[in-house]
C-alpha cells in the first residue's frame, strides 16, 4: 500500500487506540516516528506525548516551542495570548500560523486584539496526545492564516488518574485533577485545571486565577471512532505592558515596574466539539463560545495627556463550524494513487468588537463599536501518485470563499465584502536509500485581513478618508530538503525555504495591534537534529536562520521588516538513569531583532536556560522545574515606538519598549496516581 502524507488523516486513530475496558497511559515518542514516505516536506513532524511530559513548561503557549524554529514570548499579562515567532515572523497572537485543538480552529478572525489571534490558554498539556505540525503551505487542507505553517493538537482518549499540585515563587499554584472512567461501550475523561500567579512585578500582583475543565468521551463503533468534547475555560489577570527603556534607566521604575497598575483582562472560553471516522470518512463539528476584556496602555500620555492612553478592547463571538472529508486508493494503469477530498465551513459571528478609551478600566468614550457576520466555506483535494517504488508525487487544490457584513457605529463603515482565492500545492518526495528521503515542494496559501478593513472608509478618531484592505492576501512558497531516519540513534532534517507575502500584516506596537502593510519576501534554512546515544541519553538542537524584506517601497520607510527574527537556537539533553529518575535540560536563543524598517534600532539577543528534574516511585512522582537558570536580564520582547511620559514632549520619545524576562523561579511538583 502506498506510504503517504496522507497517512496524518488517520494519526488519531494509530496515536492513541481508544480501549473501553482498560485505562492506559500511551507515551508517544514524536521524534521517534519514523515519517519516510509518511511527510511530504522535510519541514513537518509529530510531537509526542512523552515529550511534552518530559520538558519544562513556564507557561501553557510554550508547548508550541516543540516545533523547531518557533520562540514564544509574552509583552503583558499571564492570561493573554502569547507573542509568536516563526520563519522570519513577528506572528503577534497567530497572524500567519494557524492552530487547531481537536478539529477548532483557534485563530479568531476580525478579532478585538489583532487578527488571528491565537490564545493557548485553555488547552491542559498533561491531555495532549501529540501535535501534528507542519510549516509552509504545501497540505490542502490547510487555509487561512497557514502560511507559515500550522499545528494540530490531538486530545487523549484516555488518561491516567492523577492528581497534581505545584507551587513555586511569585505565588505560582497550580492543581491538576484528571482521570478515565470506564463504561462499557466506552471512556470518559473528567479533568480539571486551577491556576494562579502574581508574577515578579514590584507595584502589582498579577492575581491571574485560572480555570479550565474538560470532559471528554470516546467510544468505538465497529472500525470507527466517535469522540465528544465538553471544554471551558475562565480567565482574570492584571498585567504590566511593555514600558519604555528611558524609565527604567532614569530609574522611574526598576526592570519589574509598571507605569500603568490597571491593565490587564478578562477572558473565557467554552466550546463542544465532535468528531467521527472510520478509514474512508472523517468528520468533525464544533460550537464556541469566546469572550475577551482587555485593558492596554502602550504609548501612557501621547494621546490624552489628562487622562492617559489606556484603552479597552473588547471581543464577543459565536465560532461554529466543521469538516467533513473523505479518504481512498486508486489503481491508474501501473500506478498507485491515494486521494483526500475535503471540505470545511466555519461562520464567526461577533456580537461585540469594541474599542473604548479608559482610565482606570472605566470607560470614558468609544472610538468604535461593530457586529460582523463572517462565514466562509472551502473545498479541498490532496492526490499521492507513486511514479515508482522511489519517486511520489503530490498534488494539491483548495479553494476558499470569504464573506463578511459589518454592521459599524459609524455608517460610513458599514458595508459587506467578499471575496475568493484558489491555492495549488505540489511536490516531490524520492527515497534516496533506507534511511535517506528528498524533497521539493511548491505551493500558495493565504490568510484573512480584518473584516472591519475591507469595509472601512473614515478613520474613527480622526474621520480622515481611507482606503479599504483587501479581503484576502496571498502567499506563495517553496522549499527543498531532506530527512535522514535510523530509529536506533538518529533523525535528522534540513530544509531551504522561501516564501513570498502580497501584503505582510505587521505589528503596531503603539496601537497593540497589526494592520495590513507591504508585500514581503523571507527565504531561510532549517535544520533538526535528535540523537539517541543510548536508552539513557538523548540530545537535541534545532536551528533557523532567516532574512526577511519588504519588497516595495515606500517613502520614507525602508525595507526591513520590523520584528522580523533571524535566527533561533534550540538544544537539550535528556537523562533517564533509570525507571524512577529522569533529568532535562534546554537552551533557547533567539538572535537580535530588527525593529524598525532601516535596522537602526535593533533588540539585544536572548539564551534562557530551564531545566527539570523527576523521581517517580511506585504512584508517586516528586519534579522540580527551574526557570531562567542563569538569571539572564534579557527581555521577553522589545519594540521600537513613541511614547510620552509625564513632562515629556507632546510629540512623546521614539524609544525601545521592553517587558522584561522572568529571572530565575523555583517550581515543585508532586503528584500521585491511582
Amino acid at each position: 500500500m502506498l506510504a503517504t502524507p496522507l497517512v496524518l488523516w488517520l494519526a488519531p486513530l494509530a496515536a492513541d487506540p481508544l480501549s473501553a475496558h482498560s485505562v492506559e497511559t500511551i507515551l508517544i515518542k514524536g521524534r521517534q516516528l519514523d515519517l519516510l514516505g509518511q511527510s511530504i516536506s522535510a519541514s513537518e513532524g509529530i510531537v509526542g506525548s512523552a515529550e511534552i511530559a518530559a520538558r519544562p513548561l513556564s507557561r501553557t503557549g510554550e508547548i508550541l516551542e516543540f516545533i523547531p524554529g518557533m520562540i514564544v514570548t509574552q509583552h503583558s499579562g499571564s492570561g493573554k495570548s502569547n507573542q509568536y515567532f516563526l520563519r522570519g515572523f513577528n506572528l503577534d497572537h497567530g497572524t500567519d500560523f494557524a492552530n487547531y485543538v481537536d478539529g477548532m480552529p483557534v485563530n479568531m478572525r476580525s478579532h478585538g486584539h489583532g487578527q488571528g489571534y491565537t490564545d493557548l490558554n485553555f488547552i491542559i498539556p498533561e491531555l495532549v496526545s501529540q501535535i501534528d505540525y507542519q510549516k509552509g503551505s504545501y497540505h490542502a487542507n490547510s487555509g487561512d492564516f497557514a502560511a507559515a505553517g500550522s499545528a494540530r493538537f490531538g486530545l487523549q482518549n484516555t488518561t491516567a488518574n492523577e492528581l497534581a499540585l505545584t507551587l513555586g515563587d511569585h505565588q505560582y499554584q497550580r492543581l491538576l485533577a484528571k482521570g478515565t472512567v470506564n463504561t462499557t461501550s466506552g471512556a470518559l475523561i473528567l479533568a480539571t485545571e486551577l491556576h494562579g500567579y502574581d508574577g515578579p512585578w514590584r507595584d502589582l500582583k498579577e492575581d491571574q486565577q485560572k480555570i479550565n475543565l474538560l470532559g471528554r468521551y470516546t467510544q468505538q463503533i465497529g472500525l470507527a471512532q466517535f469522540a465528544v468534547t465538553v471544554m471551558a475555560y475562565d480567565n482574570s489577570w492584571r498585567s504590566a505592558d511593555q514600558v519604555p527603556l528611558r524609565a527604567i534607566e532614569s530609574q522611574l521604575i526598576d526592570r519589574f515596574g509598571s507605569l500603568d497598575t490597571q491593565l490587564g483582562g478578562e477572558s473565557s472560553r467554552y466550546s463542544i466539539s465532535a468528531s467521527w471516522f472510520s478509514d474512508a470518512w472523517r468528520g468533525n463539528a464544533y460550537l464556541v463560545r469566546s469572550e475577551l476584556a482587555l485593558w492596554s496602555n502602550f504609548t501612557y500620555f501621547l494621546n490624552d495627556p489628562l487622562n492617559g492612553d489606556q484603552f479597552e478592547q473588547s471581543d464577543q463571538r459565536h465560532l461554529y463550524g466543521g469538516e467533513l472529508s473523505y479518504h481512498w486508493h486508486q489503481q491508474l494503469a501501473d500506478l498507485e494513487v491515494e486521494h483526500l477530498l475535503g471540505v470545511q465551513s466555519r461562520i464567526d459571528d461577533i456580537d461585540e468588537l469594541g474599542l473604548y478609551a479608559t482610565l482606570n478600566r472605566t470607560r470614558l468614550s468609544t472610538v468604535r463599536t461593530d457586529q460582523i457576520m463572517q462565514r466562509s466555506a472551502a473545498i479541498f483535494q490532496q492526490s499521492s501518485i507513486a511514479l515508482s517504488e522511489s519517486l511520489t508525487a503530490h498534488l494539491g487544490l483548495r479553494y476558499d470563499w470569504m464573506t463578511a457584513r459589518v454592521d459599524s457605529d459609524m455608517p460610513v463603515n458599514s458595508g459587506r465584502s467578499s471575496d475568493g482565492v484558489l491555492s495549488l500545492k505540489a511536490g516531490l518526495n524520492y527515497q534516496l536509500s533506507e534511511n535517506w528521503l528528498s524533497y521539493l515542494n511548491i505551493g500558495q496559501g493565504f490568510h484573512s485581513n480584518d473584516a472591519r478593513g475591507t469595509t472601512t472608509r473614515r478613520e474613527p478618531s480622526s474621520n480622515a478618508l481611507i482606503d479599504p484592505v483587501d479581503f484576502l492576501v496571498a502567499s506563495e512558497g517553496a522549499e527543498i530538503g531532506l530527512r535522514y531516519f535510523d530509529y536506533s540513534a538518529l533523525s535528522y532534517s534540513v530544509a531551504l525555504w522561501y516564501l513570498e507575502m502580497d501584503s505582510e500584516l505587521l505589528y503596531v506596537g503603539d496601537e497593540g495591534t497589526n494592520e495590513p502593510s507591504r508585500a514581503s519576501r523571507r527565504y531561510g534554512i532549517e535544520a533538526s537534529l535528535y540523537y539517541w546515544l543510548s536508552q539513557k541519553w538523548s540530545l537535541d538542537t534545532e536551528l533557523a536562520m532567516t532574512r526577511s524584506r519588504f519588497t516595495t517601497d515606500e517613502e520614507g520607510e525602508g525595507n526591513y521588516i520590523d520584528g522580523a527574527l533571524p535566527l533561533v537556537l534550540s538544544m537539550g539533553a535528556t537523562y533517564q538513569a533509570n525507571s524512577n529518575w529522569q533529568l532535562s535540560l534546554r537552551l533557547r536563543h533567539f538572535g537580535k531583532r530588527t525593529l524598525d524598517s532601516f535596522n537602526e534600532m535593533r533588540s539585544a539577543s536572548s539564551t534562557v536556560v530551564n531545566g527539570r528534574v523527576q523521581y517517580q516511585l511506585d504512584r508517586w512522582q516528586f519534579s522540580a522545574e527551574l526557570f531562567n537558570l542563569l538569571n539572564s536580564r534579557a527581555s521577553d520582547i522589545e519594540y521600537f515606538y513613541s511614547s510620552r511620559l509625564p513632562g515629556e514632549t507632546a510629540e512623546g520619545i521614539a524609544d525601545k519598549h521592553l517587558h522584561p524576562m522572568t529571572p530565575r523561579s523555583l517550581r515543585l511538583s508532586l503528584s500521585y496516581r491511582f
